[in-house]
This record gives C-alpha cells, structure tokens and sequence, in this order.
C-alpha cells in the first residue's frame, strides 16, 4: 500500500485530496501554476510596461487588507483587483469592471506566490512568479476554479504597500 506523503499532497479547486507525483511548488496547499516560466510569459514579460508611477491607476490607496499589519515585506496580507476580462459567474459583469478580493503572498526558495479571491471568496487564483531585479515579478496565473484559464502576468513592486500587476488583457493589482 502506497502512504500519502504530506509534500505530495494538493487539494483540487472541488476540496478533494489529490496526490500527485511531484511535490508542490506553492506554499498554499492547491494546485501548481503549470509551466510559470514559459515562452509565452518570456514574449509577454518583454512587452508588459509597467512604471510604478505615481498617476497609475492603482497609486492611489483603494486596498482594505487587514491582518498581520507587517507591511516591511511583502509577505502578508494584501488587497487584489483585477480587470480586463468578465467573469461569466458574476451576473452582470464587464472586463472595465473591478473585481475586488482579499489575498495572500507568501515566498517558497526563489519563487513569490499570490493567492487572491473575488466575488465575495467564491473564485481564486494563484500567481506564481520570479524576480526579475529587484522590484519586477514575471510569471504566470491560473484561475484556480477554471484552471483551465492559465495567463502570463507581470508585476511592478513599488513598494511594500503596492504592486501594480498587469496580464494579457488587463490588470491584476495588489494593494495594502
């Protein structure tokens, strides 16, 4: 008889227990972002323009994350947004609308992973991203309740309370 090994162990986007061959990359305990540094991340990383400036649309303090209070790193709680797409689940919904939600950063080896929600918790997704020099995150997500939705996604870390976020048709950003 096979034991289940803890590191081996992910709950799919139903609640099941699954085990599964290798271990997981992501802090959380869900499914891994599949391929988080593929070619079509690379193409898009080279394009996705991101300045952290000041009159961006996520300067100003729109974030409600509450909790640790610990804002010298960027690990923590945090406030997401994201646009640029409809959730067909939200009655209603249109890509310029905002949708809001709680989230989560936790770092695991090289790797800063972002679990966030909308909808009042009922969707998640994950991010999992790279540095790539000291205030860029280059890397992937996936909706973690259609995982079948998997898109590049480039982050701008201006600083402890702010990551602007932007993906293929929008943006995915992080605020405290």
């Amino acid at each position: 008889m096979n034991a289940l090994k803890p590191a081996n162990l992910r709950l799919s986007a139903h609640g099941s227990l699954l085990q599964l061959e290798d271990p997981m990359r992501n802090p959380f305990g869900v499914m891994d972002v599949p391929n988080p540094n593929d070619e079509a991340v690379t193409q898009f990383a080279g394009s996705a323009t991101l300045d952290g400036s000041p009159d961006d649309e996520n300067a100003s303090n729109w974030g409600t994350a509450v909790g640790t209070g610990q804002h010298d790193t960027l690990e923590g709680d945090w406030s997401s947004r994201w646009n640029g797409g409809a959730d067909p689940t939200i009655q209603g919904d249109t890509p310029d609308q905002w949708k809001q939600g709680r989230a989560e950063a936790k770092f695991a080896g090289e790797r800063v992973y972002l679990m966030f929600d909308w909808d009042n918790g009922a969707r998640r997704g994950l991010i999992d991203a790279r540095r790539d020099g000291p205030q860029r995150l280059v890397g992937k997500y996936i909706n973690l309740n259609n995982p079948e939705i998997q898109v590049p996604w480039v982050g701008q870390v201006v600083n402890e309370k702010r990551i602007d976020g932007q993906w293929l048709r929008g943006r995915l950003d992080f605020r405290r």
